[in-house]
């Protein structure tokens, strides 16, 4: 006999004699983030962004986290506010190649850059074409170098024959340059890195408004963003971006963030107002001078701080000392020039009595 279904409340149903709760018509679909924080850590449905950054916050034995993977918690719930403005590569710093590049060069290229993909343009950086992976470089390399007698078989390195390279040939004839992908600057991290998922291009160049390139992200940038700085066997160690100096002064680079510069500074380091329109300390000094400071140059900086520039090129600041502004004047007074100090009024000899004055003329 076949019973018939007892009736259940709206919203569940019955999946194999268990009942399952189904969302209502017209309530939100849950998140991706719920989804995984029910699934590893048996989480209800009903559990929100703000029940899990509390537990977060809360110290390793209560939350039950270690502080690595609240740490990695904490960055994942992060990532819906960031966007890849604040993680791309500036353009300034951007290594790409341009897509008549011969191979000799472009391996010379490969070999100082650091990186396993390049960005490829065509005349400018502005007009670009797709990417070339180090990879595909190499198999390219490989495939003209083995014997003709040897293709489809396997062959010991020695059978290779890398005269037969034509080092000389235009990267554009090789036929090995990939899609790349390009995304706005406001463009939030966690699509990007869901892009590069789907359609497995590891490289995204960042455009601007006006159709140019910003500046470029690769999916290690994205991956940081949860897991922390990722270094390799081939990534130098890095120097500080701000250092004080055993006369109280401060050596810092151009790129180094204003939030830095402040840490390491102090508080009196504060740009104010200028913190809302540039984020480094190259940018500020260009921003306070009005153009590209030269070598040399001195700049005015927040407060009693002032900046001489080391370094720089017609496109940035490289590297900058800051000092107090009493310390430079507390220092050794520079001599004056041998033109400016004889226009200076020298001080008139003192009077003695019963002598004449010889600069004053007699009187009439």
């Amino acid at each position: 006999m076949i019973q018939s279904p007892q009736h259940s409340e709206p919203g569940e149903t019955e999946h194999r004699g268990l009942p399952m709760v189904l969302p209502e018509a017209g309530a939100p679909r849950e998140g991706w983030l719920t989804r995984v924080m029910r699934i590893l850590f048996g989480w209800k449905a009903a559990a929100t962004r703000a029940d899990l950054e509390l537990v977060l916050t809360a110290d390793e034995p209560a939350s039950g986290f270690s502080p690595a993977e609240a740490a990695m918690l904490k960055n994942i719930l992060s990532l819906r506010d960031r966007r890849i403005a604040s993680v791309m590569v500036p353009r300034a710093d951007i290594v790409a190649v341009q897509r008549d590049i011969t191979l000799g060069d472009l391996v010379r290229v490969f070999e100082g850059a650091g990186h396993s993909r390049l960005v490829v343009y065509n005349d400018t950086l502005d007009d670009p074409t797709g990417m070339v992976h180090i990879r595909d470089l190499i198999a390219f390399m490989a495939a003209r170098a083995t014997p003709a007698s040897a293709t489809g078989r396997e062959q010991p390195p020695a059978a290779l024959d890398f005269a037969k390279i034509d080092l000389s040939m235009p990267l554009s004839a090789a036929k090995i340059v990939r899609e790349i992908l390009y995304a706005p600057p406001s463009m939030p991290a966690l699509d990007l890195l869901a892009k590069m998922q789907a359609t497995r291009i590891h490289l995204a160049l960042v455009i601007d408004e006006y159709g140019g390139s910003d500046g470029v992200v690769s999916i290690e940038d994205l991956v940081e963003l949860i897991v922390g700085d990722i270094a390799d066997e081939h990534d130098a160690a890095e120097t500080p971006a701000v250092t004080r100096q055993n006369d109280g002064s401060f050596l810092a680079i151009g790129r180094a963030s204003l939030n830095d510069v402040r840490a390491v500074i102090g508080d009196e380091f504060d740009v104010g107002e200028a913190a809302r329109e540039v984020d480094t300390l190259g940018g500020y000094l260009v921003m306070r001078a009005g153009h590209v400071p030269v070598r040399g140059e001195l700049i005015p900086g927040p407060a009693a701080f002032e900046a001489e520039v080391l370094d720089a090129d017609p496109r940035r600041v490289k590297r900058v000392k800051i000092y107090r502004n009493e310390k430079r004047r507390s220092g050794a007074v520079r001599e004056l020039p041998t033109v400016l100090r004889s226009a200076v009024p020298r001080a008139s000899p003192r009077e003695e009595p019963g002598r004449p004055n010889p600069n004053t003329l007699p009187p009439p």
